[in-house]
């Protein structure tokens, strides 16, 4: 009797559907999977059948959901909404007890699950690991740790990097530097913003031991969602160089930054690519260049694989720097 229930009890779960987001198309079709994220003109929708699936915000008629998330039709305020109805085609109700809510789709600005303090705050980084060890004529060992993350609330975005390097050869240091920056953002619109960053890099190899930066300068967001960003900014920075010899230079140079990510197969592969290219306006270094570009591979949610190809030159300068790394390591993303 008691495996007659278990097996009625079995064939009634099967039998009920999952609960599942569901998007009306403006076309007719009508998908279901799991709403993650919407922003930049994308609304991310993960499915058992196709992954992760990016649908035109223009192309909606209307959705559904019975996840609790914050609906924002600007970049400060948003409404906490117990879950979504579905409306006539343009529009969607958010649900909040007895007072239900109908907007227009073209007035929401974002979607995201709340957080706890900070309501509409987005996280996200990664930390990248490389060893590598080598035993032959000349033994090598070398390590390279790094860190970027970036976290936005409101018209807010915080940017923070660091990076370790150490190589040994036959027990000889060979290479051994850190830096660390930290910027700013504040969006004056949807696109455009302002930064403020501060950077420091200590190297205890090269001719250029010791540079510090302060920069400040417009930037431009092209995107920025689920499926990746790119953000282009033009600094004014004052930047102090000091030198093996005891040597110091100060002076002003202006720069062109970078910062470019995409998902590709399903996000299951990202394309990034960040750096800065500078020309100094006394005659202290022809141009400075601090670039990488890499692949990262999930394996899971949280742990990639991800290789590196990096590249720091300051040329024209007393004290000539010119590095090139790769690497091949395992990461962790949030």
């Amino acid at each position: 009797m008691f495996s007659r229930t278990l097996l009625c009890l079995a064939l009634t779960l099967a039998a009920t559907p999952a609960l599942a987001d569901t998007v009306w198309l403006k076309n007719g079709d009508r998908l279901t999977g799991k709403i993650k994220f919407y922003d930049g003109g994308k609304l991310l929708l993960v499915t058992d059948y196709g992954g992760a699936i990016a649908l035109s915000w223009s192309k909606i008629a209307t959705l559904e959901s019975d996840q609790e998330l914050l609906v924002k039709e600007s970049a400060i305020s948003g409404e906490r909404a117990k879950a979504l109805q579905a409306a006539e085609p343009g529009k969607v109700t958010l649900v909040n007890g007895e007072a239900p809510k109908t907007i227009e789709l073209a007035s929401i600005q974002q979607i995201l699950k709340p957080k706890p303090l900070v309501e509409d705050l987005v996280w996200k980084g990664n930390i990248d690991a490389a060893l590598d060890y080598k035993r032959a004529e000349r033994d090598t060992d070398d390590y390279d740790v790094s860190l970027k993350t970036q976290a936005r609330h409101g018209l807010w975005r915080h940017h923070a990097e660091a990076e370790y390097n150490r190589e040994f050869q036959n027990d000889v240091v060979t290479t051994d530097d850190w830096s660390a920056e930290y910027a700013l953002d504040r969006f004056l619109t949807e696109k455009w913003f302002w930064q403020g960053r501060m950077e420091y890099k200590r190297d205890r190899i090269e001719d250029v031991r010791r540079q510090r930066t302060l920069g400040t300068g417009p930037g431009y967001q092209f995107w920025d969602n689920e499926l990746g960003a790119f953000s282009v900014g033009a600094l004014l920075n004052r930047s102090d160089y000091e030198y093996e010899n005891g040597e110091q230079d100060r002076f002003y140079a202006v720069s062109m930054k970078w910062d470019y990510n995409r998902y590709l197969i399903g996000k299951s592969v990202e394309l990034f690519s960040d750096g800065e290219v500078g020309k100094p306006l006394a005659n202290v270094a022809d141009y400075t260049l601090d670039a990488a570009v890499g692949l990262r591979y999930k394996l899971t949610d949280w742990a990639s694989l991800n290789m590196k190809a990096e590249k720091d030159l300051v040329s024209g300068s007393e004290g000539e720097l010119d590095e090139t790394r790769y690497s091949l390591g395992f990461g962790v993303g949030w």
